[in-house]
């Protein structure tokens, strides 16, 4: 797809028009030497696939005809078996719409195509998804047909002729459905249920920002670059509390407005330079807000309190008007913030050639930035658990990282967007895995030489929320398990060994030996596991379940001697993190009479200077906001303490008002870094509400609560 550099001079010396919600800052006219810079970008973004070939892009258009035929013929069937008068089955019409990065232009190869349809009032969503779904069924060209109808969006999915497409249904209060319509008409909004209000909201945001810009390629070629550019600096996902597709392509919008008559290669700096100046929380805004008087809830902080606690808005042109980026946390607007201040710096040498494009898209290395990382892996037995498990788990992760950010010794949490496969817990089973890195940056440490850090809680509110919601939506079935555990950057190259760059040798050469046999096992640092439903299918779990708890008045599995086992396993290996090669050390449940403890250590514990917040159990989500917060650091990275000790890990669910922080730690003193585990003293019965899930099923689910305690020296 070349750039169109020929009519954009001619274009732009046109009597202006004003954009947005304020004048341009700058109506200077491309030079030369900006127009050169566009090429060489236009250059520089061919490798990374932006562009799709002609070909390509005409089998879409035809695949979207054929889409378009089969709503028409549809919705004329629907109106037959309806005896609406022939008069109107001749020109009942429906069509179908498309959005996002496709109806904007800006789509990359093999990318999805969102696409609406919309149909006269006479047809209801059962039909869509009933009649239209069975249509669609007896395609030839479509496969991987979906329907998901409790959505907060329902939507179709399915391959068609090998192009993935999700189709919304919206049903208009309209006899029939004109070729002509368009969409951002606000009248078209009245007497209609939200759900189609929602379904129609992608296209109308979509099309009024093609209508807010100046000039639509240098848009669209602005917007391929910083789409590839989020994606490679692991900052675009709307649903992990970055920014999604439709937030970038406002922010380019609005740069776009503010420098109307700028080509791409100018508008990419500017981009860069008026959002590392930003003054959030205020918002952007492409248009004046306006009031249709439809009574629709709007964003809108004078009216609504809760509004006025968004970090970043940028608010949609199309009403009702809404903040597309209410997942920002304090942690994701800081490190988005950073990463324009860097886009800026290189942007300032590409214009003055002192660098090239490509610089620009370099992908930085995740694993190397932090010192410390939370590791979250979710598996699941089949394949199709496994990738609704994945979708579940994914769209609650911005929960924890919420979760860690109100921990008082917590600067930053960074999650990379990106997921891996995970390591088997047993090679012998069937098993699907998706592992999710987190970045994290602790406060540093003023005036003691150690501090006990507890993310027990953060962990668990996460897990039982997760757990809380399949059960009750009725997804979640045996051995969907969450497991989560801190890992230093030194010890990533065993998770990822194909990703992770060593500075020392000896790491890189055992990395893939150690996935298999590794002592960074999963259930040290877990927070919350489910097992197969029955006591007997317990005994036979797999060595990520060392203790099982069945909710309910039944005592926990625990061997002493596979604690004990565990303990100097430990100890003999010194931690994953000295370079050695860990020992593995299997363990199975034993029957509930057996009941002990072990201590991993003999040491006794030392005065600690300020322990971390005690905490009970699972808490309600209302009071987690009262737990103290510290002003974020981000300098504090290069000052992030050390671990005196990798990971205190507790296996008994404690009862509710059970201090879950106590710490277990030794003597510290040490330079080396130890693993210190510890097991109850004695066996408590779980109390009714310790598993924090509401309707649990009929047969009892195995909870496993661990804890992730860390002992941090200056």
């Amino acid at each position: 797809m070349p750039f169109p550099i020929a009519n954009q001079v001619q274009t732009s010396q046109q009597s202006p028009k004003h954009y947005g919600i304020t004048s341009p800052i700058s109506l200077a006219l491309p030079k030369e030497v900006d127009l050169a810079l566009t090429r060489k970008l236009t250059e520089a973004l061919k490798p990374y696939g932006v562009f799709e070939e002609e070909l390509e892009l005409q089998r879409r258009i035809l695949v979207l005809g054929k889409l378009n035929m089969l709503v028409k013929e549809w919705i004329r069937d629907i109106s037959e078996t309806k005896n609406l008068p022939m008069s109107i089955i001749e020109n009942v019409g429906g069509k179908i719409f498309t959005f996002g990065s496709y109806r904007l232009g800006v789509h990359t190869k093999g990318a999805d195509i969102d696409a609406l349809c919309v149909a006269p009032r006479h047809v209801e969503r059962a039909d869509f998804f009933s009649s239209f779904y069975e249509k669609l069924k007896e395609q030839e060209e479509v496969k991987d047909l979906r329907a998901v109808e409790e959505a907060f969006v329902p939507v179709i999915k399915l391959s068609f002729d090998g192009i993935e497409i999700d189709i919304l249904f919206a049903r208009l209060a309209l006899q029939t459905i004109p070729e002509d319509l368009d969409l951002r008409d606000d009248s078209l909004l009245k007497n209609l249920d939200i759900r189609c209000i929602r379904s129609l909201n992608g296209c109308r945001v979509t099309d009024e920002i093609l209508h807010l810009v100046p000039n639509i390629e240098n848009f669209r070629l602005t917007l391929r670059a910083i789409k590839l550019w989020a994606k490679r600096h692991n900052i675009y996902s709307n649903i992990l509390g970055f920014l999604g597709g439709v937030s970038w392509a406002m922010l380019v919008a609005r740069t776009c407005q503010l420098y109307p008559n700028a080509v791409a290669s100018t508008l990419v700096h500017k981009f860069f330079l008026v959002f590392s100046k930003w003054e959030w929380p205020n918002p952007v805004l492409l248009k004046q807000p306006e009031d249709c008087n439809l009574n629709l809830p709007v964003w809108d902080p004078r009216v609504t309190p809760s509004d006025r606690y968004h970090l970043m808005p940028i608010i949609t042109p199309a009403y009702p008007q809404q903040n597309s980026t209410y997942n920002v946390s304090v942690s994701t607007r800081a490190v988005m913030i950073d990463e324009f201040k860097q886009g800026l710096a290189i942007t300032d040498e590409i214009l003055q050639n002192k660098a090239e494009w490509s610089k620009l898209f370099e992908a930085p290395n995740f694993f190397q930035k932090y010192k410390h990382y939370i590791v979250l892996l979710a598996s699941a037995p089949t394949e199709k658990q496994h990738l609704e498990w994945v979708g579940l788990v994914e769209s609650k992760i911005r929960i924890l990282v919420g979760n860690l950010e109100k921990n008082e010794f917590i600067t930053l949490a960074h999650v990379n967007p990106q997921s891996f496969p995970g390591p088997k817990e047993d090679v012998e089973k069937q098993e699907f895995n998706t592992m999710w890195v987190i970045g994290i940056v602790f406060k540093k440490v003023e005036g003691s030489e150690n501090l006990n850090v507890d993310l027990t809680y953060d962990i668990q509110s996460f897990t039982d929320t997760v757990y809380r919601q399949a059960i009750s939506s009725k997804m979640f079935e045996a051995d969907m398990k969450i497991t989560a555990m801190h890992v230093k950057r030194k010890q990533l190259h065993q998770l990822l060994p194909n990703l992770v760059i060593q500075k020392r040798r000896k790491h890189s050469t055992e990395g893939v030996r150690l996935l298999n046999e590794t002592n960074l096992d999963l259930s040290l640092d877990s927070d919350n596991s489910m097992s197969i439903p029955s006591p007997t299918a317990v005994l036979k779990s797999c060595p990520l379940n060392h203790a099982s708890n069945l909710p309910g008045p039944v005592p926990s599995l625990t061997s002493p001697s596979d604690s004990q086992a565990k303990a100097d396993a430990a100890d003999s290996s010194g931690g994953v993190s000295n370079g050695q090669k860990p020992s593995s050390a299997a363990t199975q449940p034993t029957p509930p009479h057996t009941a002990a403890s072990t201590r991993a250590t003999n040491r006794t514990p030392p005065p600690t200077p300020k322990p971390a917040l005690k905490r009970s159990g699972s808490p309600p989500l209302e009071d987690r906001g009262k737990r103290p917060r510290l002003e974020e650091d981000p300098a504090a990275d290069a000052d992030s303490p050390a671990l005196d000790s990798e990971a205190a890990s507790s296996v008994e669910p404690t009862q509710s008002g059970e201090d879950m922080s106590q710490s277990q730690e030794g003597e510290g003193k040490e330079p080396e870094e130890k693993v210190t585990s510890s097991v109850p003293v004695t066996q408590k019965v779980l109390s009714a509400d310790l598993s924090d899930v509401p309707l649990l099923p009929p047969n009892p689910i195995p909870v496993v609560k661990n804890s992730i305690k860390l002992r941090l020296s200056r």
